[in-house]
Parts: structure tokens; sequence; C-alpha cells
């Protein structure tokens, strides 16, 4: 088992080497101690190479304008908006997850918009956002979603349209962040760069104000499908607990991720 460990080790530290280059010998190394500590329950939900376990939201395919480039899973954007879909569409690891921790790196492109979905259903007709919560990705200086919504609550990690990731603490477009989102019990954590900068708990009364104060409210009739779906995330029709996908978006932008990894919590 440990030689098994070693080898899931130096493929890791090949994938970084490929994907941050010769300078990153200590990231390398730190990679392959957390991957022999952590092998146990810790999932590598991309392997570098091709879209092993993912496909297209609603569909049994990956569309092609996402690709694998350097190690790294890429959106060709249309530089359009995400208005124009033809050969795009948002894509999803196809098992679905309870409590877990989602770590990832992310790189936008000037003026770029995407994110990252929990929780996630395949709902016919209908999109993933209408089902799942967003940790938003974007170009904070240039995109106008920065500027809009509340007290920045669409700027890089922030639970889109509900909640502000404060500090707000993203490197700008060209350059790597690093990502995750914890889900434990009904806790959500957003993290940036190494800081936790939002927290929230699913279903609670707190949870269900936050639905009706954004966009996703029941009062809206485009989104109050999505509103009763928010509020109940991650259950089923009995209340049980059955988590689901996790979804990286197609905004009509160039974007990069790379280092995707889920820790179980379970």
């Amino acid at each position: 088992m440990k030689a098994k460990f070693i080898f899931m080790g130096l493929a890791v530290a090949a994938l970084l080497s490929s994907c941050w280059g010769n300078g990153a010998k200590k990231d390398v190394e730190a990679a392959e101690e957390a991957v022999v500590a952590d092998a146990a329950n810790v999932v590598s939900i991309f392997n570098g190479t091709d879209f092993t376990g993912w496909k297209g939201y609603n569909r049994s395919d990956i569309p092609a304008k996402w690709i694998v480039e350097d190690g790294c899973i890429k959106f060709n954007g249309s530089g359009e908006g995400e208005g124009q879909r033809r050969d795009g569409g948002d894509i999803i690891y196809a098992t679905p997850f309870k409590n877990f921790k989602f770590t990832f790196d992310w790189k936008i492109s000037e003026g770029g918009n995407s994110g990252v979905f929990f929780y996630g259903k395949e709902i016919e007709g209908q999109p993933i956002y209408i089902s799942a919560p967003e940790y938003q990705v974007l170009d904070n200086e240039r995109h106008p979603d920065a500027k809009l919504g509340v007290d920045g609550n669409r700027q890089s990690a922030s639970l889109y349209d509900m909640l502000p990731a404060k500090p707000q603490n993203a490197k700008p477009a060209g350059e790597w962040n690093t990502g995750a989102i914890m889900v434990y019990q009904g806790t959500v954590v957003h993290y940036q760069n190494g800081e936790a900068v939002v927290e929230y708990h699913l279903w609670t009364p707190e949870w269900t104000a936050l639905i009706e104060n954004s966009k996703f409210q029941t009062g809206n009739p485009y989104w109050a499908d999505s509103a009763n779906l928010l509020i109940n995330l991650g259950k089923d029709a009995e209340g049980n607990l059955v988590g689901g996908y996790i979804g990286l978006q197609d905004h009509g932008n160039d974007v990069w991720f790379r280092n995707l990894k889920v820790e179980i919590l379970d």
C-alpha cells in the first residue's frame, strides 16, 4: 500500500510540474507529502490528461470548448458572453458528494467570468445554476458583476448574489488563485488564497432569508423553482441528504482549473 501512495505522489508531482513550471519544487514536494498523508480520504477528480469522471451537464459527452491544456482543465471562451453556448455548456464531475472539502486552483482571463457549483442536480431543460449555489470566479477589476449585486456579493469566491467574500483577496486576471469549498452537515465555508472568506448554514431560517433576498427568491417568477430547490439543497423529496455534483461553469470566457481534489468528510 505504501508503494501505491508513493506512486500517486510522484504522479501528482509530475502534473504539478507541467502546470507550474520548474520553479515549484517546494510546492511539488508538499503536494507529494499531502497525497501520501491523505490518500485514504482524498480523491483527485482530475487526472491532468483527460476528462475521466467528467461529463457535460445534462449530456453524456464533454462540450468541445472544454479541453485539457498543460495539465489543466480549460474552457475556450467565445468572447461573446454566456449567451453564446455553441459547442459549450457547463461540466460536472459525475459522482455526487455529501460532506467534503473541494480544493482547486483557478485562473480567469481579463474581463472573464466563471464559477464553481456544488450540490448540483441534473434537471432536464434547466441549467445547473437553477439547483446549485455558485462560488464566483471573476476578474474583479474588469467584469461589471464586481460592481453589481449587494456589498460585492458577485465578486470572486462570493456565494453568488447572496454573500460577499471578505476579505476580498483575489489575485488579478491571469494569475492563479487557490479556492476551496467545505460542506459539512449543512455548514459551508468558501476559502480563497488560504483564507476563509464566506460562511453560511444550509436548511436554516438564515439560509432561506439569503435566498429570498437574492434574485433567486420565490417571488421572482423566473427563479421560483430555483428558490425551492436551493432551500432544500442537497436533499431528496423525503429530506434525506443525497448531496450533489461539483460543476464548472461556461460563462463564455477563458478560464483554467487545476489541482482539483475532494477530501471526503463523511
